[in-house]
């Protein structure tokens, strides 16, 4: 196909057409389904809090299937050892030689399920996958396959016998989401879907098509980073990382990463909404997913009953958003001179319904 095939706006089509498809098996977590697809967009992996049964393996398995990819899932238990996922060498009887066997890392999106469950060195087996997206065997790197995105999830309620993830691992993972039971009208159609017709618990994936070839969303991809960042919207997400290196609520703040997590995964929202520039709503919309995990709010405030979530939704609505060197970048866009008041009532329209 044509590399230039996709334009934004085709390529917003084609996201609400996975959407479209997710939606068949997947009932409600709208928020949940639009932040994988960002995570997928952009390039990185996705940190899932929640009980277990909400559909996160359903999910990842559709998203799968939508880009004519494959998943697959591995339970994390004390015993697991890093061969488990990555793979490992080992002697072939029949020929005499060594062969590689490559783990179940090597798919398109990788579910590592209470990834909590497992010790360190464990959890350390996914770091080079997750950062270079390739594994090393007996000194021999092997690329994974492309698109690639883990999706590691963490039950809130058992913490015996859980190993906690270092702040090194938590700081790789694009967003953190925090994801609740479903609304009742929700739950009861996914209980009439489930069983209509049959006796297991588990919906089916045969009504979901494929919408692209990994090749056709890879073109996508492409597309995010052609998204144009503004200096000023830039300015205004860095101003927010930094602000948590140094207020009294947190004990940690975040690191680099958390800015470029927040640029990456604003352009990939912008690409959702079908524009070619981020504004600063994708950066406040975002904000609470892109950095929850990278902060740790002092002892103090969490007896007051502040968590990470509210610590930095506070933080967002004590920093000003961009406003005139954002309509700045308007004005080049259209080459018109505007005034301030037309300017903040365009970016208010551009922002669409809200969060996602």
């Amino acid at each position: 196909m044509n590399e230039n095939i996709y334009s934004i706006e085709s390529a917003a089509s084609a996201c609400d057409r996975i959407r479209a498809e997710l939606s068949k098996v997947f009932i409600g977590q709208k928020d949940l389904v639009d932040h994988a697809l960002i995570t997928l967009l952009a390039g990185g992996h996705l940190l899932i809090e929640g009980v277990p049964g909400l559909g996160k393996t359903l999910l990842v398995r559709a998203l799968a299937r939508t880009i004519s990819g494959e998943s697959k899932r591995v339970q994390f238990t004390p015993d697991l050892m890093p061969s488990d996922i990555t793979g490992n060498i080992m002697l072939d009887v029949n020929v005499g030689k060594f062969i590689t066997k490559k783990g179940p890392v090597f798919t398109n999106i990788f579910i590592a399920d209470e990834i909590n469950r497992s010790p360190a060195k464990t959890q350390a087996a996914l770091f080079e996958a997750m950062q270079e997206f390739q594994v090393s065997l007996d000194g021999a790197a092997y690329p994974l396959p492309d698109p690639f995105m883990v999706l590691a999830t963490e039950n809130p309620y058992e913490h015996e016998g859980t190993y906690p993830l270092p702040d090194a691992q938590k700081d790789r993972f694009l967003m953190k989401l925090l994801i609740d039971y479903p609304e009742p009208e929700d739950e009861k159609e996914m209980v009439t879907r489930v069983l209509s017709g049959k006796a297991g618990a588990e919906l089916s994936l045969e009504g979901v098509e494929p919408v692209l070839s990994s090749d056709e969303f890879g073109k996508i991809r492409r597309l995010v980073s052609a998204v144009h960042m503004d200096a000023s919207v830039i300015d205004y997400a860095v101003r927010i990382v930094s602000a948590t290196r140094n207020n009294p609520v947190m004990e940690t703040g975040s690191g680099p990463r958390g800015s470029l997590a927040l640029i990456r995964c604003a352009r990939a929202r912008a690409l959702l909404e079908g524009r070619d520039f981020i504004i600063p709503d994708d950066i406040r919309i975002l904000a609470v997913p892109a950095l929850r995990h990278r902060i740790t709010v002092s002892a103090e405030s969490e007896l007051e009953g502040l968590d990470e979530t509210m610590a930095v939704r506070n933080l967002c609505d004590s920093i000003e958003a961009p406003r005139a060197g954002f309509s700045g970048f308007q004005n080049a866009i259209t080459g018109t001179d505007t005034d301030a008041n037309t300017n903040v009532k365009s970016e208010n329209e551009m922002s669409g319904s809200g969060e996602l």
